[in-house]
């Protein structure tokens, strides 16, 4: 027997996974590759600051982290893609660590801490942007190696299908994390820190392994991206465009809700490139969208897109029964 909130996440992937089989369009690829590495990077925000509830405005910085990892892994050491993704992941996931214990040793909450990762995600976008490792303002571009052992596919499908087995898997751990023990000490310490703390909550402790662990995913977005794209500097991984997509994905589709960051990065992009098709490629006609819906979540559905669907199925079955 499937266990409880599994079956949405294996059929929604299994939709996923069978587009190849009816679209054959390379724009469609890469559309959906993209969604579903801001879909990964998201649900590493939705652990800790939608399940968590410790918001933050800095997660391009374990981005950055893993996409700069496993590029200078591979272009100064010539270590293995895929070695240099295990190295990332456990990067992104020590930089959250480390974060995470400055922040919450002081006693950073709330604004506090949103505004201290930002200052730290700016804070290596600078250092990134400097240093000759990194390839400073050129930044640093991984040469073309097509096969599996260097994570390059000449098939967009099969970089796409790569991708969503590692949202896939995000998926599972954080639904699993729902299920379990530190998923309820999460959400007390989101809901009330003193009263979890007085209940008997590691509250430091529990808050440290939401952020490695939300680093950590997020870090391997960064990987996916430079080993599909070839290429990252210091704007696109530090830059604040992916901070504000991990955070926008999750409260489109339902902040906390293990399908949200999913369901709202679809939205948000599927908006946008139908948006782009009728007003053409005007710049920053995206961001326009993105705003707009944000705007219509807060107003009307503050539990996001899935939220808003529970509410509606739960009255209509209390109808239904009456």
């Amino acid at each position: 027997m499937i266990g409880r909130g599994y079956l949405p996440i294996i059929l929604v992937t299994l939709l996923i996974a069978a587009t190849p089989l009816v679209i054959s369009s390379n724009s469609f690829f890469n559309f959906t590759v993209l969604v579903l590495i801001i879909a990964l990077a998201a649900q590493g925000w939705n652990l800790l600051g939608g399940i968590g509830g410790q918001t933050s405005f800095g997660h391009s910085m374990f981005f950055g982290i893993g996409a700069y990892t496993a590029s200078m892994l591979q272009t100064h050491l010539g270590v293995n893609a895929w070695l240099s993704l295990v190295a990332a992941i456990a990067a992104g996931a020590l930089a959250g660590l480390i974060v995470g214990f400055l922040s919450f040793r002081a006693g950073l909450r709330g604004s506090y801490f949103a505004l201290v990762t930002l200052a730290f995600a700016e804070l290596l976008r600078v250092l990134a942007n400097a240093s000759e490792l990194t390839g400073g303002a050129a930044g640093l571009l991984l040469k073309l190696d097509l096969g599996f052992a260097n994570m390059q596919f000449s098939s967009r499908p099969t970089f796409m299908l790569l991708a969503l087995v590692f949202v896939f898997a995000s998926l599972v751990i954080t639904q699993k994390i729902v299920n379990s023990r530190f998923g309820a000490h999460l959400v007390a310490v989101r809901e009330n820190e003193d009263a979890a703390k007085a209940l008997g909550v590691d509250v430091l402790t529990v808050k440290l392994k939401a952020i490695s662990l939300s680093g950590a995913m997020t870090a391997a977005a960064g990987v996916l991206y430079v080993q599909y794209f070839l290429y990252i500097d210091a704007g696109i991984a530090f830059g604040i465009w992916i901070s504000i997509e991990a955070l926008l994905a999750p409260m489109v589709g339902g902040r906390g809700m293990v399908l949200g960051p999913l369901i709202g990065a679809f939205t948000l992009h599927g908006l946008g490139e139908i948006t782009k098709s009728f007003a053409g490629r005007v710049p920053g006609i995206d961001l326009i969208v993105f705003t707009i819906v944000l705007i219509v979540v807060i107003a009307f559905a503050s539990s996001g897109i899935l939220g808003l669907l529970k509410k509606l199925a739960d009255r209509f079955s209390s109808k239904g029964g009456a």
